[in-house]
């Protein structure tokens, strides 16, 4: 008897260690059905059409930098005459330094505000190699490309076996995903019991995605580092980034609240704004489609 006790043990270990396609994909849909539930439920206004473009202007970054780890790490994986596809690309934070060093970036987003971000950089910066397609992710008729990459995109994708499918599909040579440890709207989670009167729901981001790819069967490398916590020019700017996370809108009694917090609790270095100072652990996936 106790040696068959131990059998059944180290088989259900084994499960988690392998863990079944079908269960990964649900739980992976729960987490993200269950986070935009909870926004439904608290949401003062309907729902924008553009959902980034209030703060579109806060994703726009120098395509010459070289002061970021991700950024060099990602630039190490171009090969001479790739073209990459930047699926939701936004606002070619990582795309237009890629097409400094790539063939062509294909750059698909379908925000105008973020778009118009990615248009005024390219014309700032003289950048002429990068193609805009404005469209949702899984598109009709696709691009192809050498290489495809998602930035941190796919938190908020409950379907996400199609939208990495497609992506594979996309891509000739490689697969690459850049993810944080925890969503960027993490940042805003220590406000939702004061705001709403509960936890929120968090999304699954990187360490979710590696037992997920590990489920589909891919076995991925991963180039680990870490990104700088998020900061602002003023206080005002952190209360908007709130302000479109707790889905409250301006003057309400809970944004008069969500600016007590922030008064109390954001804090200022260098002439920057910020609700924490710690680095957040980023991933470079990367990975062979099939």
């Amino acid at each position: 008897m106790p040696a068959r006790r131990s059998t059944r043990k180290i088989a259900a270990v084994a499960d988690l260690l392998r863990p079944d396609l079908r269960d990964a994909l649900a739980a992976w849909a729960e987490r993200v059905r269950g986070n935009r539930e909870q926004a439904e439920r608290f949401r003062e206004a309907p729902e924008r059409p553009d959902f980034y473009a209030p703060v579109a202007s806060v994703f726009k970054a120098d395509p010459h930098r070289t002061d970021e780890a991700a950024l060099d790490l990602l630039l190490s994986l171009v090969d001479p005459g790739d073209t990459w596809l930047d699926i939701g690309a936004g606002g070619g934070r990582y795309a237009l330094p890629l097409a400094l060093r790539a063939k062509e970036v294909v750059a698909v987003d379908p925000s105008d505000g973020m778009l118009a971000i990615l248009r005024e950089a390219m014309d700032e910066h003289d950048i002429g190699n990068v193609r805009i397609v404005q469209s949702r992710w899984p598109m009709a008729d696709a691009p192809q490309a050498d290489v495809a990459l998602i930035a941190h995109v796919g938190y908020d994708i409950e379907e996400i076996g199609p939208f990495l499918d497609a992506m594979e599909a996309s891509a000739r040579r490689l697969c690459v995903a850049v993810l944080l440890d925890r969503a960027p709207s993490a940042a805003a989670e220590p406000f939702w019991p004061p705001v709403h009167g509960e936890e929120r729901v968090a999304l699954p981001a990187l360490r979710e995605f590696l037992v997920l790819q590990l489920a589909r069967g891919r076995l991925c490398e991963v180039r680990l580092t870490a990104r700088e916590a998020m900061s602002y020019p003023n206080p005002e700017m952190v209360v908007s980034f709130l302000r479109q996370q707790l889905f409250i809108e301006p003057d309400g009694e809970k944004d008069r609240l969500l600016q007590r917090l922030v008064a109390e609790r954001a804090t200022e270095r260098g002439g920057r704004y910020g609700l924490a100072w710690a680095p957040t652990p980023l991933g470079i996936v990367s990975w062979r489609p099939r």
